[in-house]
């Protein structure tokens, strides 16, 4: 491949900025839509099972998954951050360089985790929360979960690195074909051949192993500064600590949201499982609003990290006014929707009165917290963009992360299960007050 600079302006056209953002950012929320439809389908056709164990049992694996998308973060997240830069100031070479290193490590990785994790399922399950109802159901789902960990954690690497290119289009169009394929296959393996969790397993492995075998053909057909090439696997110390420091941040939102649940879980056990089941349909729900606002806020970060890198600090700033702007209206308009249709909503997923009675009641707790969870979203994805590892750290660690953990062992252990249902409004208002204190720190002079 001919060596040489690209010039920024080819990338993203930074005079007509709103354009240019929705035009990264829409594809992105297209993904995460479908994302989220393969999601809710899963949980449909498990529920439609009428037995809540096996919907508590594939609802405590959420955690694992999640953990399966935070060491993809790591290099999708982390080199798309470095990768958008690069672009930014036409380091070509180093493009390159960075992806094909960002690729061949996503799935040594994958091995690795997924080897000793299922020797040791039995205790990985324990602490995930399940109970001897929940645990043959939970070890169907987790088996072929980590058999898979390889292609699960590859998914996250090319979708994101693809977008720092600006291809939004063919990024979205590899996630919506292998979720249109789990869509499909989840009915047929989960319900016409009966194999319940392990079904709905094996159809999210196969989706994501379409979306890999698509990535790798835009790559290889379609980029001009992408490449997996086997020999092109070197970067330098300060390209290492610049994927790792942004990407490791990302990984630990993902990793601390896993353990936030298992604490919610663990906390809900002596309530019973019929309470997990309700909470894992409603963090189902509330994702639908969250994935949302995801998509707009990392939609942005190609964009983000090009002006920065090109050094064009007054585009920069106008962009994150209106974007925090749009995503605030936009939180508002979807939580009203759903605090208003939370029962309905839990009943086209399982019509037992009591799981639908206490999701309604968790829903309504936890989805006003998403207007403040539009604000830590999308400065995080700025601080990431940007490269400031520290404050995109701090904010890992907050909403879902330490903050919360704080908030919801004080808040059960002073009202019980009143406090596990306040914990994350509480959460999510204090971390959107830490987002903008960070800002102002790391953007006061700059922007």
């Amino acid at each position: 491949m001919e060596q040489q600079t690209t010039e920024p302006q080819r990338i993203f056209d930074t005079d007509r900025l709103i354009p240019t953002y929705f035009k990264l950012a829409l594809p992105v929320v297209f993904s995460m839509v479908i994302t989220l439809i393969y999601n809710l389908a899963d949980t449909y056709f498990i529920a439609r099972t009428n037995d809540p164990m096996i919907v508590a049992g594939v609802s405590l694996c959420a955690p694992l998954f999640t953990a399966l998308m935070a060491m993809g973060n790591i290099y999708g997240q982390g080199g798309n951050s470095l990768i958008s830069r690069l672009q930014g100031k036409g380091d070509r070479d180093s493009v390159q360089r960075v992806s094909s290193f960002c690729f061949w490590l996503s799935i040594v990785t994958g091995a690795v985790i997924a080897v000793p994790m299922l020797l040791l399922r039995r205790p990985m399950l324990g602490l995930l929360g399940a109970s001897e109802n929940t645990m043959r159901h939970a070890e169907d789902y987790y088996m072929v979960i980590i058999a898979g960990a390889p292609l699960v954690i590859l998914s996250f690497i090319h979708t994101n690195l693809i977008r720092s290119e600006g291809m939004s289009t063919l990024s979205m169009a590899a996630t919506v074909s292998g979720s249109l394929l789990n869509i499909v296959l989840d009915p047929i393996f989960i319900s016409v051949l009966g194999w319940g969790a392990r079904g709905a397993a094996l159809a999210t492995v196969l989706g994501y192993t379409l979306s890999d075998g698509l990535s790798l053909y835009f790559v290889l057909k379609k980029s001009k500064t992408l490449s997996v090439e086997l020999r092109k696997v070197r970067v330098n110390g300060r390209e290492l600590g610049q994927i790792f420091s942004v990407g490791i941040t990302a990984a630990l939102t993902n990793i601390a949201s896993s353990v936030c649940i298992v604490m919610m879980n663990q906390f809900l056990l002596p309530y019973g499982d019929e309470k997990i089941a309700a909470l894992g349909i409603v963090l189902k729900v509330t994702m639908v609003v969250q994935l949302i606002l995801v998509g707009f806020s990392f939609g942005g970060v190609p964009l983000f990290g090009f002006l920065y890198g090109a050094r064009e600090r007054e585009k920069l700033k106008s962009l994150l006014r209106f974007c925090t702007i749009f995503l605030c209206g936009l939180a508002l308009a979807e939580s009203l929707a759903v605090f208003l249709l939370a029962t309905p909503l839990m009943r086209i997923f399982i019509q037992e009165a009591a799981i639908v009675s206490d999701g309604a009641v968790m829903l309504r707790w936890f989805i006003p917290g998403m207007v403040f969870c539009a604000v830590v979203l999308l400065y995080t994805c700025l601080f990431q963009a940007s490269g400031k590892a520290l404050q995109a750290l701090a904010m890992s660690l907050s909403r879902q992360g330490l903050l919360f953990a704080a908030v919801f062992l004080t808040a059960t252990a002073v009202a019980k299960y009143q406090g596990f249902l306040a914990a994350q409004l509480i959460a999510d208002f204090l971390s959107a007050a830490l987002a903008l204190v960070l800002y102002r720190g790391a953007f006061g002079r700059e922007l």
